[in-house]
């Protein structure tokens, strides 16, 4: 990797646990120049605007996302054990790993901080990263019916009341602080899993 690129990279890697911490309408040029003791011409030069700042973050973070959630799941043998792991390292992510960003999952703060935002470039980036990763739910659902472990079902509503009871997982550890969270929603899935078992 090329400095500039190694440099990109640290930009991103800050500014990715500011947003988590701070909001992503937070993390500008600016704040993140001072906090990573960065000239803001620099960093300017690496970003050009705000927007283009936290579009890359956004797009930071889905990579992120991936090696640590997404892909270690995809690991695992289709069905059952697959969508067991992607909860397992997706609940780790929001909070209790070493992987867990400070403030917690970037997309669902983002998502509470721009869902009535006026339709643009950031508000959309971010739809695009929560609709891709409901995406992989249905193809990881998918992948469970055809092994037989279960039954042929709509992947979509799958897909949707999994990304709910997950939802309302963070809600309920961060906001609440319910020391429960984690064991409550393991339960709800796992009824959920009954439900729809082949």
């Amino acid at each position: 990797m090329r400095k500039g690129e190694a440099t990109n990279q640290s930009i991103l890697r800050g500014g990715l646990r500011e947003a988590s911490r701070t909001g992503l309408s937070q993390v500008t040029i600016g704040g993140l120049a001072t906090s990573m003791d960065m000239s803001k011409s620099g960093l300017y030069a690496h970003f050009g605007s705000k927007e283009r700042l936290q579009l890359d973050i956004l797009d930071f973070a889905a990579d992120y996302f991936r090696d640590v959630v997404v892909l270690p799941a995809l690991r695992e043998p289709a069905g059952l054990p697959r969508i067991r792991r992607i909860v397992e390292r997706w609940m780790g992510w929001d909070s209790e790993s070493e992987d867990a960003l400070p403030g917690g999952c970037i997309f669902v703060a983002a998502a509470t901080e721009l869902d009535d935002a006026p339709d643009g470039p950031v508000r959309d980036r971010l739809a695009e990263h929560h609709a891709a990763f409901q995406d992989v739910l249905q193809r990881i659902h998918r992948s469970a019916v055809v092994v037989g472990d279960l039954r042929d079902n709509d992947s979509v509503d799958f897909s949707h009341t999994l990304y709910a009871l997950m939802l309302g997982f963070h809600f309920s550890r961060r906001m609440m602080r319910d020391p429960l969270a984690r064991e409550r929603t393991e339960r709800a899935i796992d009824r959920l899993l009954d439900d729809q078992r082949a």
